[in-house]
């Protein structure tokens, strides 16, 4: 008798064991996930050998939704869009590069990568062909506005919509702010110390907290991250050579005039109104070429994504609604 209870027990107890054992199999009707592919709105980080150079990206969504690139601005880098990317994974495939010599990618000697913004936008170009992406919309800030078209005007067929939050295609509304890298362009050794004015940590934090309405809700792991990589060796000279280029970028602008007038791509332009170096004016300059374009003054300043991040999300996927090269 008693053995018989003892032997009961013990079988209750191996039971117990085994059903709470992590190694215990799935019962039959309890379906085990096989597909590791990450959920849509899972940003995924990798990076593509273009022409010797590693460009760092990070990506989200579908590869058979429609795509959406998006290019950062001075001095960020695909960091600028991790909040908005989740926010739009579910509908679009949107992947966001490192240009050389910012973010993640390789910062090759100006010996050896020419730092022009011809040759970032002919880098964006290889990385885009590299991935496979053929038909896409551009999404362009600050830095990314002279590299996006040029991108579109090689590419003339490619580019499904525009986005553009604060980057130019005129010289309307460009602010005194800008004055240093003007005088930089007049004389290349006069103008240095100033131009070098904008790779400080306080030119760096002013970009992201002048004209936002509540300062303490930005994240100051952005200007210090972006601060971080600007003080690493050697790239102070890559980026005087990013301003001092910038002024090639007029003639391009004029291009880019003329692709809007011809090609007329959906477009929404979503501003930050109080920048420090693009007054409203600048958004403005958009409707002499593009009548149609939607045109959105945010109450933010140069980085609108870090305070307005769910405004700008919400217009761009009510834009996707009515334009049918989004869908």
């Amino acid at each position: 008798m008693k053995k018989s209870v003892l032997a009961s027990m013990i079988g209750v107890v191996s039971l117990l064991v085994a059903c709470s054992s992590p190694h215990t199999p799935a019962p039959p009707d309890t379906a085990i996930p096989s597909d590791t592919t990450p959920a849509l709105g899972v940003v995924t980080y990798g990076t593509v050998n273009v022409s010797g150079v590693n460009v760092a990206y990070r990506e989200a969504g579908a590869a058979t939704a429609p795509t959406i690139v998006l290019l950062h601005g001075f001095p960020a880098s695909s960091h600028q869009y991790r909040n908005l990317i989740p926010l739009l994974a579910d509908r679009f495939h949107v992947i966001a590069p490192d240009y050389p010599g910012f973010g993640d990618s390789d910062s090759p000697a100006p010996t050896d990568y020419a730092y022009t913004f011809d040759n970032l936008a002919k880098t964006m170009e290889g990385f885009l062909g590299a991935k496979g992406i053929s038909k896409f919309a551009l999404y362009v800030h600050d830095y990314g506005a002279p590299v996006g078209w040029r991108v579109a005007l090689n590419n003339p067929e490619a580019i499904t919509a525009l986005f553009i939050q604060n980057g130019i295609a005129y010289p309307d509304g460009i602010s005194d702010a800008l004055a240093p890298l003007q005088a930089y362009w007049q004389d290349k050794v006069a103008g240095e110390a100033g131009a070098r004015g904008f790779l400080t940590l306080g030119s760096t934090k002013s970009l992201y907290v002048t004209g936002s309405r509540d300062p303490a809700k930005l994240s100051p792991d952005t200007w210090t991250l972006d601060q971080a990589r600007l003080d690493r060796p050697g790239i102070d000279v890559l980026q005087l050579a990013l301003f001092y280029d910038y002024q090639n970028n007029f003639a391009v602008f004029s291009q880019a005039q003329a692709f809007f007038r011809a090609k007329q791509p959906p477009t929404l332009i979503v501003w930050g109104e109080h920048d420090p170096l693009f007054l409203p004016a600048a958004a403005q300059a958009y409707s002499a070429d593009l009548p149609g374009a939607q045109i959105h003054m945010l109450d933010a300043g140069h980085f609108a994504l870090e305070d307005h991040v769910d405004d700008v999300a919400a217009l761009m996927r009510r834009f996707a609604d009515d334009t049918p090269s989004l869908r």
